[in-house]
């Protein structure tokens, strides 16, 4: 039995770290809980409450052409999701949306990114330019990289070692994945260029200190309000030239987004705004829920950790006012970035001792002392993992 998103482990890269061969805490037969992907289950119970609110009717005879509005640079976007992509960001106050600042949507924020490569690459180069990013970096960008096999574009690992007097594009992951962290760019060399995935850059994750503009930024539907399986991203683009580089590689990939997928995260983007401006709200609006969840999350691990004698250990994370708030708040982020303090294979510890899945540090460009694991599932699993951590002993005290 598995709790949790049911998948093939990733595998463990080899390793130096040492690793203690300890008696399992749990039988063959408890259940093995998976963290190791950021399936946004936990906002289940917000979206059930709602109703009808979110619901959306379509009938036979509509969005039957592929086209949406021929005279958007994005064709296939659809207004209506347009609109309220545009409303929710000056809502929150997290990225600049002024009309001259065009919007792609993509299916899902991953193909996004490949289309972002497309079309800051240049055939005319001698050599793929080089994509870096400073690790620990999200798990999956060396792998979507080199999937194709471009001959446009290469990866290049860890931008905190990129010495190349060559092209390069820089992805910056802020608040980042894995560890939370703010981050900006890092090579900031001449011919550079850089993507900012923003994924987490929602209230529920980290303080919205100012509004984001950088010349190519990411988001996706998934991490802004957990609906993980209608498969919407977008992107924020400064240059007509580069959005419209864009818009053909997912005209050549897939002939468009669908219009099903987008007028659902449109009708969910629009009940968010509206409850967030709704000053006699009754109740909590998304983004005050999911502050509180994660809140409470974030707490309960922080005080098992204090009483873990000392196997692990957490980041911390400045404080910081948030100006959709309007008060100091704390991080929150998606995932936890756990480190072995006993100097451990933190994957392996949790594996073969707590039945944990997660995703190591190796995953990330950083050593097997780290591990990753998910904020994001639903409370049954999450209170599961405090019950399993809590049992993990440490062997340096002789515990």
């Amino acid at each position: 039995m598995v709790v949790g998103l049911v998948e093939t482990a990733v595998p463990t890269a080899k390793s130096t770290i040492s690793s203690v061969v300890k008696k399992p805490t749990f039988l063959s037969s408890d259940p093995i809980i998976n963290v190791a992907r950021g399936d946004p289950t936990i906002y289940e119970p917000y979206w059930k409450k709602m109703g009808d609110r979110c619901k959306v009717v379509i009938a036979g005879d509509e969005f039957m052409s592929y086209f949406c509005n021929t005279m958007n640079l994005c064709w296939f976007l659809l207004p209506e999701l347009d609109n309220a992509i545009r409303t929710l960001h000056r809502v929150v106050g997290n990225a600049m949306v002024d009309d001259d600042r065009f919007i792609i949507v993509g299916n899902g924020s991953t193909q996004l990114f490949h289309a972002l490569l497309y079309a800051l690459s240049s055939p005319d180069l001698p050599e793929p330019i080089n994509v870096v990013a400073a690790a620990p970096f999200y798990s999956s960008y060396p792998e979507e990289t080199k999937f194709l096999r471009s001959k446009l574009y290469k990866w290049a690992g860890d931008a905190n070692c990129y010495d190349k007097d060559e092209p390069y594009i820089e992805v910056v992951t802020s608040p980042n994945n894995p560890d939370g962290s703010i981050r900006g760019t890092v090579v900031n060399r001449e011919g550079g260029k850089a993507i900012h995935d923003l994924a987490y850059y929602w209230p529920q994750y980290a303080p919205i200190t100012s509004k984001a503009d950088h010349d190519a930024m990411l988001f996706t539907f998934s991490k802004a309000t957990g609906h993980a399986g209608t498969r919407i991203g977008w992107a924020i683009v400064k240059d007509k030239v580069i959005a419209a580089k864009m818009v053909k590689f997912i005209e050549v990939s897939s002939i468009g987004v669908s219009r099903e997928a987008q007028l659902r995260a449109a009708k969910i983007l629009g009940v968010i705004a509206d409850d967030c401006r709704n000053l006699d709200l009754k109740g909590e609006n998304f983004f005050e829920y999911g502050r509180r969840l994660m809140s409470e999350r974030w707490g309960k691990l922080r005080e098992l950790g204090m009483k873990s004698n000392g196997v692990f250990s957490l980041p911390k994370y400045p404080r910081d006012y948030c100006k959709f708030t309007g008060e100091y708040t704390d991080s929150n982020p998606a995932f936890a970035w756990l480190k072995s303090n006993e100097v451990l294979n933190c994957e392996n510890l949790l594996r073969d001792e707590s039945k944990i899945i997660t995703r190591g540090g190796p995953s990330f460009g950083v050593d097997s002392t780290y591990t990753r694991v998910s904020m994001l599932s639903r409370d049954v699993e999450f209170e599961l993992l405090l019950e399993r951590l809590a049992a993990i002993k440490g062997t340096v005290n002789g515990n």
